[in-house]
């Protein structure tokens, strides 16, 4: 039967590029079908191969070789989208970037900084804190609104380091707490791509996704 003819075929090698991955599918599909007419030129007239499963073995390999063909497409249209991102991404080079981060820069004696709330708070208040968890300074800023919002920290009278500040954020409505999502800004100084998603090195350290930008300033 035909099933004897398909196990007889050696299988084709693993392909490793997308010309080999081509050439490989058009071997296997030319190898059976050369055992198919040899078959087919020496069967037993008395018991003919059956018609629907020599059509259903080629439909088969024929579904087989598109496969093979579509993943070795689908590899070079990723590879070409990955290059049209970091293309377009240079185009953030410069741009200051929102992300999620507690850090608190300081200029000209003032601190910036940014944060979330998950709904409305009666009372919010931000804490300025060392790097080692020192408290050295305390912003009040009564209700907010659900949202983003900012704030300024006098830091004229703090004589320590100012450049590796965090912050932290409490949000209360009454007794039940708040969630807060602390956040800074930072300039894009290069772009680059990983695992098909564009990447962005920031002034302030580190590399993110674009995914991870919560606003373009």
């Amino acid at each position: 039967m035909i099933n004897s003819v398909t196990n007889t075929a050696a299988p084709a090698s693993a392909p490793t590029t997308k010309a080999s991955s081509v050439t490989n599918a058009d071997a296997a599909q030319d190898r059976f079908l050369k055992l198919l007419v040899a078959q087919l030129n020496n069967q037993d007239p008395m018991n003919p191969l059956d018609n629907a499963q020599m059509t259903s073995q080629m439909a088969q390999i024929n579904t087989v070789t598109g496969i093979q063909q579509l993943n070795s497409t689908m590899v070079g249209i990723a590879q070409q989208f990955g290059a049209l991102q970091v293309m377009q991404g240079a185009s953030m080079i410069g741009r200051s970037v929102v992300i999620e981060g507690d850090r608190l820069p300081v200029e000209e004696g003032v601190g910036h900084g940014m944060f979330e709330l998950s709904a409305a708070a009666g009372d919010v208040k931000v804490e300025i804190l060392t790097p080692g968890g020192q408290l050295v300074g305390t912003v009040n800023l009564d209700a907010k609104t659900a949202g983003r919002h900012k704030f300024d920290w006098d830091a004229s009278k703090y004589s320590g380091n100012t450049s590796d500040l965090r912050f932290k954020v409490t949000a209360t409505n009454g007794n039940v707490a708040v969630a807060s999502t602390p956040l800074m800004q930072s300039k894009v100084v290069a772009t680059g791509a990983a695992d098909g998603k564009l990447t962005l090195d920031l002034a302030t350290g580190g590399t993110i996704t674009y995914d991870k930008v919560k606003a373009i300033v």
